[in-house]
């Protein structure tokens, strides 16, 4: 296998990925073509089952952009089955601690490397190179949502494996005892934001934020390099308003 994501981020390259948790291939197989590096699936907070999740990756095929995929949790079980469907990477949420960022890590990666059992049925049918590229292509970002994975961010980014963090505002600000939706404006959250930004420098990862389309060119002005702006959700919405608006006027 080959991922272009992957190898974007080794170049330094801002890339830019959107949220989908709209359980159709034809979501993922036109906003896969629209210049987007990635998508980002998400098996987390959308209620898409793991068949159709499948469909979602199938329909990216030929297209110059990396289907990523949330898992519900960091999982061996859920994890090694998001692979085997054909997912170049996972982005795992809630990590706190080291010895999570390896968990997650260990899952992705065929012995001795990791512990991922054989099986990567959608992932292989067409690619015989798959075994012994898999585990430097697959890709292992780490979600930052919490005090705990604050205080042991260096220790996560210091993980060999571990590509990238991406920060979850909504979850982060709630965890710290913030507002929801965040407050940009808080000094103590915009100090969380600094400190993940500087770690990752620290590591030579990038980092990632969550992202909507009034704030994706601070992100990248900030020095983010791994974001998602918006969603299929939000951007079907945002097309639906916009296109109402020039009619009616």
């Amino acid at each position: 296998m080959k991922n272009l994501l992957k190898e974007k981020i080794r170049r330094g390259e801002n890339c830019v990925g959107t949220f989908v948790e709209l359980g159709h291939p034809d979501v993922t197989e036109i906003l896969s073509r629209q210049g987007f590096d990635w998508l980002l699936i998400d098996g987390e907070h959308s209620p898409m089952s793991l068949e159709t999740i499948e469909r979602l990756i199938q329909s990216m095929s030929g297209a110059d952009c990396t289907p990523i995929v949330r898992p519900q949790w960091n999982d061996l079980v859920i994890i090694k089955r998001i692979l085997d469907l054909g997912a170049h990477g996972i982005l795992v949420p809630w990590v706190n601690t080291k010895e999570e960022a390896e968990a997650a890590v260990a899952a992705c990666r065929y012995p001795p490397e990791g512990i991922r059992g054989w099986g990567p049925r959608t992932a292989s049918r067409w690619d015989p190179d798959y075994r012994e590229t898999a585990n430097d292509e697959i890709l292992v970002s780490v979600q930052v949502e919490t005090q705990k994975s604050l205080d042991n961010l260096d220790e996560i980014m210091d993980v060999e494996g571990v590509d990238s963090c991406y920060v979850g505002p909504w979850d982060l600000s709630n965890n710290l005892g913030f507002s929801v939706p965040p407050n940009y404006d808080n000094p103590r959250f915009m100090g969380a934001i600094e400190h993940v930004l500087k770690i990752s420098d620290d590591h030579g990862k990038p980092a990632g934020l969550w992202c909507n389309m009034d704030n994706i060119a601070w992100a990248v002005s900030k020095g983010f390099r791994f974001n998602t702006v918006a969603s299929a959700d939000s951007l079907l919405s945002y097309g639906a308003k916009e296109a109402l608006k020039r009619a009616r006027g």
